[in-house]
């Protein structure tokens, strides 16, 4: 596991890298974002990755990684909104950096925590899954996500958004490490 703990730092640092460049392009405008906005851009992500999936080649220019990114980072985006609010005017949309930046890494530590913990539990079983599965599986969180937006984040036994937003983050992190992996070979 130390291998899969170093990869996964590799592949949050380049995530998060991605992220602080866009949001010195953009500050944090997308803190204008309801939850609903995020999980269908989340949506939109996986949506795009199943469709390449399933049709073999794509007319964008642009592979599925930069999907997985977009993946991870709008579930982090989306656990900010769940802590600390929306913001509900673009006057205020430039926010402290440092403080969002601090905000991201709190809550990809806390990704990597959970995966840690169930990675041992599960030995590595996402090595040997394939990679339309795992996105299948980021698609059923999704909609199990709008689900519990649509009851109002009400659930009588499920887990509720976070947790679901946690495990669409690691599930796209291991798509990451396996396609990244498969590159360098």
């Amino acid at each position: 596991m130390a291998n899969t703990s170093e990869q996964y730092d590799e592949m949050i640092a380049f995530c998060s890298d991605i992220f602080c460049k866009k949001a010195v392009d953009y500050g944090t405008a997308w803190r204008i974002l309801r939850l609903p906005s995020l999980t269908d851009q989340i949506y939109i992500k996986a949506n795009r990755i199943r469709s390449i999936q399933q049709k073999g080649d794509a007319k964008i220019n642009e592979g599925i990684i930069p999907e997985f990114v977009g993946i991870v980072n709008y579930s982090v985006m989306a656990l900010i909104q769940l802590e600390i609010g929306v913001l509900d005017t673009l006057d205020k949309y430039k926010e402290n950096l440092d403080t969002i930046r601090k905000l991201y890494d709190f809550h990809v530590n806390e990704a990597k925590n959970l995966m840690m913990n169930k990675n041992h539990d599960y030995d590595e079983a996402w090595r040997q899954m394939r990679i339309s599965s795992i996105t299948d599986i980021i698609l059923m969180k999704i909609y199990r996500i709008k689900s519990i937006e649509d009851n109002n984040g009400n659930t009588i036994i499920s887990e509720g958004l976070d947790a679901n937003y946690y495990d669409m983050i690691n599930y796209a992190m291991f798509c990451l490490i396996r396609l990244v992996s498969e590159n360098e070979q």
